[in-house]
């Protein structure tokens, strides 16, 4: 089961979903009550997140622990939270990107399994600049997905350690030396 905001993609493709509509419920934990109420029902074994925009409560988070990611644009720590293409054009940093991390309570943070950077250019916008962010979140968000469901990844203290995962050789440099 896919629990979703709009159903449209998933009926396409035929996989069950469930609309959970926060706003009918009293408070962030009720409405995690129910999320976990749905997910358990459906026999969910993970939980999978992209633009969900909501914290959810510890207790949620511990019963869903290391069985839950999220993806960020950004290179995790930097950059937690909302605003990351303005914040990051605001700071000057020469790389931005995108992280997939297990979910922790505190916002944006867990063990991350797989960043992507990009160059930030002098003439990026915030616009510009997602636009390159989000087409890597379309390539990694699936990888990581995919080390998941072989068993590849595994925590280790707060670290998670992707089997047979390749390091990519060299240095990144930006701007490039003349």
């Amino acid at each position: 089961m896919l629990i979703i905001r709009s159903r449209q993609r998933s009926t396409k493709a035929g996989v069950p979903t469930a609309v959970v509509d926060h706003r009918a419920h009293k408070d962030r934990a009720a409405f995690d009550a129910e999320l976990d109420r749905r997910l358990q029902a459906a026999g969910a074994a993970f939980v999978c997140l992209a633009g969900f925009m909501r914290l959810f409560t510890p207790g949620f988070v511990e019963r869903w622990r290391d069985r839950m990611i999220n993806i960020h644009p950004a290179l995790l720590p930097a950059f937690p939270g909302l605003d990351t293409h303005v914040r990051a054009l605001a700071a000057g940093v020469r790389f931005h990107g995108c992280t997939v991390h297990f979910v922790r309570f505190e916002t944006d943070t867990g063990p991350i399994i797989v960043q992507a950077a990009v160059p930030v250019r002098p003439d990026d916008t915030a616009d510009s600049l997602a636009a390159r962010v989000l087409t890597q979140e379309h390539r990694i968000y699936p990888q990581a997905l995919a080390w998941v469901a072989e068993g590849r990844v595994r925590i280790e203290g707060e670290r998670a350690i992707v089997d047979g995962a390749a390091v990519p050789p060299g240095t990144l440099i930006s701007p490039l030396p003349a």
